[in-house]
């Protein structure tokens, strides 16, 4: 009983040890600040949503928790309460930031590879493995045909390695027929005293 105390104390203990930093970590977060003016925060929203997370880079400004993104935010909203546009604020963020910043970046010579980046190593993976398997049926159908010297020479290996299987078959036949046959006299001798030792 008293084992069973220790280790569920010892469970227990494991288990505090090991949460304690996703619970440091949900307390120490911060809920991101709102605007005490809900127009602005409306429309710091709808900003925030055409701007990338350079830290998650996978969410909007708008949808991460990230402290960088809360600083993003509380910019916008600084922008927004100095009565600057939309467009003002985005140049801000892509002057700051680069084009990367946005979700839509805009097709320019800076742009073009992140625009088309995917299609042409698409386009360029399909032309190595089309001239790689080009090669390897060219290498398949290419098989030299054999000269009539070759030939007589690969079927003289060929017989004189059946020869030499049929040899081995027979001399292990031999040795099974030999071990039998050894086998069938011990018997018979073993036999044979046992029937002079009854007489």
């Amino acid at each position: 009983m008293r084992r069973l105390d220790h280790f569920s104390l010892m469970a227990v203990l494991f288990l505090v040890v090991m949460m304690s930093p996703q619970i440091s970590f949900a307390i120490g977060k911060e809920a991101p600040l709102v605007a005490a003016d809900p127009i602005i925060e409306a429309r710091m929203l709808r900003l925030s949503e055409d701007l990338r997370c350079l830290v998650c880079q996978n969410e909007s400004i708008a949808e991460s928790r990230a402290d960088f993104s809360n600083d993003l935010r509380r910019e916008i909203r600084e922008q927004i309460k100095a009565n600057k546009t939309d467009e003002e604020i985005l140049e801000f963020m892509v002057e700051r930031y680069g084009d990367f910043v946005l979700y839509d970046p805009p097709l320019k010579a800076t742009t073009f590879f992140l625009w088309f980046g995917p299609l042409f190593l698409l386009v360029i993976g399909s032309i190595v493995l089309m001239f790689i398997l080009k090669r390897r049926r060219i290498q398949v159908e290419e098989v030299p045909e054999l000269s009539e010297t070759e030939r007589k020479q690969a079927e003289a290996l060929m017989s004189l390695e059946e020869i030499e299987n049929i040899k081995t078959d027979v001399s292990l036949e031999k040795t099974d027929v030999d071990l039998s046959v050894e086998n069938n006299t011990e018997k018979e001798v073993l036999s044979g005293k046992d029937k002079g030792n009854k007489e």
